[in-house]
């Protein structure tokens, strides 16, 4: 893939080919049980985490270098507070609306409970964002950087957030083509109320981890050239990859945040595609 000033992007190596001599299945696509008690979540909470340690280990990670962003989208308020009590402090959403809604019905009861939005947000949105939201995943156009910047001076916050790249060149997705992330990065220092912590990607969606894999790759590697070509972007470090089942295989290509819902909430009783269009074999959040 080659950008507009003659850059070629390349995948690089995966971290499992030099661990093992062949790919190891990593995608996971077991019946995800519901969580109805703290005891319950907990249980679920720990096995993610055990899983996630275990593949810092395989593939060569450091120990603590995978944060899991706990994604709540759906569930209702009373599940919500389970998980709190089973000590969830960050809590993920796909939609504004949704998301603003468990925290005005939260924030006095819970009030060190934080909210990331990690799905696609319009500018007449980013006041809601502004106000609450402790983390945006999902920044991929300008006139969305500037209305949240401006919503965030007015209401003296600042907001951690991550540009969105559509590494599958699915229509169906959000996201910058990856040829873009280099001129839409360099745009980003104007507005002060944002820092940019890293990127983030949606993989394609199916259950051979192969097929996956290249979509994270793909996403480490842009970050690593950000880190080279655009002297701001040194503090562009964090990869925002990897759902409920494929989070092993994003672990394996560097990620460095893991958003989870259906493996400690339980299975949705929404479809995949009330977010996105998605395949049958589909894997999500």
């Amino acid at each position: 893939m080659r950008d507009p000033q003659g850059r070629v992007y390349l995948f690089f190596l995966p971290y499992w080919c030099a661990m093992s001599e062949s790919a190891p299945d990593l995608l996971h696509t077991e019946h995800y049980p519901t969580s109805t008690s703290v005891e319950a979540f907990r249980e679920r909470i720990a096995l993610v985490q055990q899983r996630i340690d275990a593949a810092c280990v395989r593939y060569g990670r450091a120990a603590g270098d995978v944060r899991l962003l706990t994604v709540s989208k759906t569930f209702g308020i009373d599940r919500i507070r389970l998980a709190y009590q089973a000590g969830c402090r960050l809590l993920g959403e796909n939609k504004v609306q949704e998301a603003e809604g468990k925290y005005e019905a939260l924030r006095e009861e819970l009030p060190d409970l934080e909210w990331a939005v990690i799905g696609h947000l319009q500018s007449n949105k980013a006041k809601s964002v502004a106000r609450f939201a402790s983390e945006f995943h999902a920044l991929d156009k300008l006139k969305t950087a500037e209305a949240l910047d401006r919503r965030l001076q007015i209401e003296g916050r600042s907001l951690d957030v991550f540009v969105q790249v559509n590494t599958s060149s699915e229509d169906s997705k959000f996201g910058l083509p990856p040829e873009e992330v280099h001129a839409f990065v360099r745009e980003l220092p104007q507005f002060s109320a944002l820092k940019v912590k890293g990127l983030m990607t949606l993989a394609l969606m199916d259950a051979d981890p192969e097929r996956v894999r290249p979509c994270f790759a793909l996403l480490r590697n842009l970050r690593d050239q950000l880190r080279n070509d655009i002297a701001h972007a040194e503090d562009i470090r964090e990869l925002s990859m990897g759902m409920s089942g494929d989070y092993e295989v994003a672990i394996a290509e560097g990620s460095t945040i893991v958003r989870v819902g259906q493996a400690i909430f339980g299975a949705r009783a929404t479809p995949n595609n009330f977010y996105w269009p998605v395949s049958d074999t589909a894997t999500t959040s």
